[in-house]
């Protein structure tokens, strides 16, 4: 990217950095928590891919609705999901954004319409495609944002909502997180064809494919998307090209990647190249980027204690929302 093709001012830059180091300070610290046995369950960091997020989320509006996967930490939190509720939440208590019950794959909250957290493969991609029809349904003008691995295109529920969004005219923003290796498992080895727009263009969605580690080509790619959809309130398919820098899971071996090639990717990771390009412009410097870390920090360091300080929900609770309330049902 050269000089010229920056056109963001230093206000929305440094919101864009702050969100992903808020995102990796998060990630960093839930590694630590679960080491500590703090985090129980499964874990599965987005560390590496944080400008895929912070791209395509600062290109929605906030009565958007997002559906994401169960690598969803940023996505919630970038939403507008707190750092507190998150913690919270991967703690188990009931304070936390799911009443402690969904536990890191599991982060909902109705308030930002962040509607999962959705542990199955391509099982949230389905949900979205329903959202944005109700939203059709209702001549409500607004954007469903789908996230999900390459792995997800492998589904049939992939293409069943991919063929249900074109057909009927939906709005949804398809937003591939290509990581090249789903769960564990190289692209190339799973997927006959690799080109993954290629595919998603043959349900007559338009698309666009993106540099998953460059903020601003991600923002710009989504934005694109984004008003696609909204103007026309026809489906919109990205590819974001992207890589995690630490395994599939806590619990993942990573027998299947060569380190160099991690290496190789950290180098272009997205915090620190886009810090790199920001002062390089004259728009920010390293006592800026010290202060701004520093303030990330604190707030982990809160969330952490807001997690600590909070409460496992008691057995009497365990029905809670698992059937309609009689009163409700009668109502209904």
């Amino acid at each position: 990217m050269s000089t010229t093709e920056f056109s963001y001012d230093k206000t929305f830059a440094i919101t864009l950095l702050t969100d992903m180091l808020r995102i990796r300070r998060l990630e960093e610290k839930a590694a630590e928590l679960y080491g500590a046995g703090k985090i129980r369950g499964f874990l599965h960091l987005y560390i590496g891919e944080e400008a895929v997020a912070v791209g395509a989320l600062h290109a929605l509006d906030k009565g958007d609705a997002v559906v994401a996967t169960y690598r969803e930490h940023g996505h919630a939190l970038v939403h507008g999901v707190s750092m507190n509720a998150i913690m919270a939440e991967m703690y188990g208590k009931r304070e936390g954004c799911s009443r402690g019950r969904g536990g890191s794959m599991h982060l909902f909250d109705a308030a930002t319409r962040f509607y999962g957290g959705n542990a199955i493969v391509a099982g949230g991609i389905p949900l979205a495609v329903g959202l944005a029809l109700a939203d059709k349904m209702q001549n409500i003008q607004r954007v469903t944002a789908c996230f999900f691995g390459e792995g997800a295109m492998a589904e049939g529920a992939f293409h069943e909502s991919m063929n249900l969004a074109s057909l009927w005219q939906l709005p949804v923003l398809f937003c591939c997180e290509n990581n090249l290796y789903a769960m564990g498992t190289a692209l190339a080895r799973s997927e006959s064809q690799t080109d993954l727009c290629v595919k998603a263009s043959s349900f007559d969605i338009p698309t666009l494919c993106a540099d998953g580690m460059n903020v601003i080509a991600t923002h710009e790619a989504a934005r694109a998307g984004a008003a696609h959809v909204r103007t026309t309130g026809r489906p919109f398919f990205i590819e974001f090209q992207t890589y995690r820098f630490r395994p599939h899971s806590m619990f993942d071996p990573e027998l299947y990647r060569d380190k160099a090639e991690v290496a190789a990717w950290k180098e272009r990771g997205p915090i620190h190249t886009f810090s790199a390009r920001l002062k390089e412009l004259g728009l920010f410097s390293e006592t800026e980027f010290l202060r701004i870390d520093a303030e990330v920090a604190a707030e982990v360091d809160a969330a952490v204690g807001f997690a600590e300080a909070g409460s496992f929900e008691e057995a009497s609770e365990l029905m809670r929302d698992v059937n309609t309330p009689a009163d409700a049902a009668q109502e209904a």
